[in-house]
């Protein structure tokens, strides 16, 4: 096991983000992965939190493919455009085991950054609409509120129009 693979996934964001200039702040609360009760909790709106959901898109019987699909918190991801947009067989959202897997958390503690190669991150524009978004930090009890420049900065991800409002 290698020295970052010893740490959990919230140590590795952190030292990513530091290591990367990134202007955040850590706010400890009560257990919680729900957008709509973390949002109450945090003091933040539900459109400025990220939500981030693994999804496996199929391209025939044994070509999968994951993508951690990150979109404003008042949204739902868009599975029929995901599939047209990969000019997939199917989209679907990830088992349980299986996103816990690729993103070494547990469900609803997901960050919008991805520390696998088997894990693609891809982030509606809508995110980017907040000057500063927030989400759960690979724990339960913690979240980060940074500037929404940075993520894109950041992360990297490929935007693509993934998220439907609700």
């Amino acid at each position: 096991m290698t020295d970052n693979e010893s740490k959990d996934i919230h140590e590795r964001l952190r030292e990513l983000l530091d290591a990367q200039g990134a202007v955040y702040r850590v706010v400890e609360h009560e257990p919680e992965g729900r957008t709509e009760f973390i949002a109450k909790i945090r003091g933040n709106t539900p459109r400025q939190a990220i939500k981030s959901i693994v999804t496996q898109v199929r391209f025939g019987k044994k070509d999968n493919r994951y993508y951690l699909a990150n979109i404003p918190g008042d949204c739902r991801v868009d599975l029929n455009g995901m599939k047209s947009l990969f000019n997939a067989s199917s989209a679907a959202f990830a088992s349980r085991e299986k996103a816990e897997l690729l993103t070494g958390c547990a469900i609803g503690a997901i960050p919008p950054f991805s520390f696998s190669d088997q894990l693609i991150v891809l982030a509606d524009p809508l995110i980017f609409e907040n000057e500063e978004v927030v989400f759960n930090a690979g724990r339960l009890d913690r979240s980060i509120f940074m500037k929404s420049e940075d993520y894109l900065r950041i992360a990297r991800p490929r935007l693509e129009n993934i998220a439907i409002r609700s």
